[in-house]
C-alpha cells in the first residue's frame, strides 16, 4: 500500500477540523501560473470541480472573495450587479495576500486572516464533489459544496462566464 504523504496542517484545514467538516486531502505538484488546469490533470478531476478562490474588491476597496469554477471565469459586471455594488475588480496579489493571509495560488476561502463576505457561482452547489484551495499551494481538499454555505455562509450568484 502507498504511504499516504504527510500533510502539515494549515489555517484552512484547522478551520474546517473546528467545523467538524468532512474532507479528502489531495497533494500536487504545484506548476507557477498553472491554475487549475495543472490541478484538475494532477489529480485526475474535472476542471470544473476544481474551484478557485479569488479575492476582490468593491469600488470602495472593500474586499469580497468569489469561489468560481476552475474552468469559468468571473463576469464582474454580473456579480456587481448581484452583490449590488457599483463594480468589482481583482485585487492586486499583495492586497489580496494581506487580506486573506494566504499566498496567490493558495488561497483558500477557510480560515482567512481578515472576514469577508464570501460569493459561490450557484451552479458548484450543484456537483457532488469539489476540489477547493486547502491552504497552501499544491493542496486541495475535497468537500460536499453545501460546506460553503452551511460553514461559510457563502452567498450564491450568477456570474460564471465559459472560459
Amino acid at each position: 500500500m502507498a504511504k499516504k504523504e504527510h500533510i502539515s496542517e494549515t489555517p484552512a484545514t484547522q478551520f474546517l477540523r473546528k467545523h467538524g467538516v468532512v474532507f479528502t486531502e489531495h497533494p500536487y505538484e504545484y506548476e507557477e501560473h498553472g491554475g487549475t488546469a495543472v490541478s484538475s490533470r494532477e489529480l485526475g478531476v474535472e476542471e470544473h470541480a476544481v474551484v478557485k478562490t479569488l479575492v476582490m474588491q468593491d469600488e470602495a476597496a472593500k474586499p469580497l472573495i468569489v469561489l468560481m469554477h476552475g474552468d469559468c471565469k468571473v463576469s464582474t459586471k454580473n456579480l456587481a450587479r448581484a452583490i449590488p455594488c457599483k463594480s468589482v475588480e481583482p485585487c492586486k496579489p499583495d492586497v489580496a495576500q494581506r487580506h486573506s493571509g494566504y499566498q496567490v495560488g493558495g488561497t483558500s476561502p477557510f480560515g482567512v486572516r481578515k472576514a469577508m463576505p464570501v460569493y459561490v457561482e450557484e451552479s458548484i452547489l450543484q456537483l457532488d464533489k469539489i476540489y477547493i484551495n486547502g491552504g497552501r499551494r499544491g493542496f486541495l481538499v475535497g468537500i460536499a459544496p453545501a460546506v460553503l454555505v452551511d460553514v461559510l455562509k457563502a452567498r450564491p450568484v450568477h456570474c460564471a462566464l465559459a472560459d
